[in-house]
């Protein structure tokens, strides 16, 4: 174990709400309200994620539970790519954001929040990319993607295409920071890599890094009104057979 002080993970709450993170001092207890991801991820039609599922398609009239449940998905996977991606490139650091470790709130609106107990971190020498690509791909975004499958099915491809956007989106954020090139060189790694290789395009333009994704997160199947997101695979929402 490491017997270095804590990164300072309050300077990720300065980029935006979808990048705090608060940890708790040696000995002290979760916030009030707070419970473990775990079970947040419980599997089962009476589970929290299932519950939040229906709220998220009643607020959006979508009728369909594969819609709500893929927009659920990226709200949650763009607040874990923000909180990785953000301690990554401003503190060099990857928390431990894991079901066994992570505790989360679930505000009426808004992003959910997450807290995390004291830990001396243990020592890694390997680089950060590594680390990161590890941690937030292979570990939360997987677990993440496992546990909304076990709720509602969904395409595989579909929810390695949020992860992309969720990325790509935190990325943009932290384009107006210091941060910018250590966090375009880790977004990048990891779209080159499996399992996100082929989920989308990553571009620098004269505004900034645009991203454009080979698949589509459903969103238009909200209504007719809805249309299409920004990096979206289709220029219009595609007319139903």
């Amino acid at each position: 174990m490491s017997d270095a002080p804590p990164p300072d993970y309050g300077r990720l709450a300065a980029v935006g709400p979808y990048f705090a993170l608060d940890a708790a001092a040696p000995g002290q207890d979760p916030p009030p309200d707070f419970r473990p991801l775990r079970e947040l991820y419980a599997p089962g039609p009476d589970g929290p994620l299932a519950h939040r599922v229906r709220e998220v398609g009643r607020r959006l009239g979508a009728a369909e539970p594969r819609v709500a449940a893929s927009v659920l998905h990226l709200g949650l996977a763009a607040r874990f790519c923000s909180v990785g991606l953000g301690a990554a490139a401003l503190l060099g650091e990857v928390p431990d954001l894991g079901p066994d470790r992570a505790w989360v709130r679930v505000p009426g609106q808004g992003p959910i929040d997450l807290w995390l107990p004291y830990r001396p971190a243990p020592a890694d020498r390997a680089p950060l990319a590594e680390r990161f690509r590890r941690a937030v791909v292979e570990g939360w975004l997987a677990d993440l993607a496992a546990a909304v499958r076990s709720v509602v099915p969904l395409a595989d491809g579909l929810l390695r295409g949020n992860a992309a956007s969720a990325l790509a989106g935190a990325l943009r954020v932290l384009e107006a920071h210091p941060a910018a090139g250590a966090a375009r060189t880790l977004v990048a790694e990891v779209l080159g890599r499996p399992p996100l290789a082929g989920t989308g395009t990553l571009t620098g333009t004269p505004a900034g890094t645009a991203f454009r994704r080979t698949s589509c997160c459903l969103y238009y199947r909200v209504g007719p009104r809805a249309g299409v997101c920004g990096d979206c695979c289709f220029t219009r929402p595609p007319q139903s057979r």
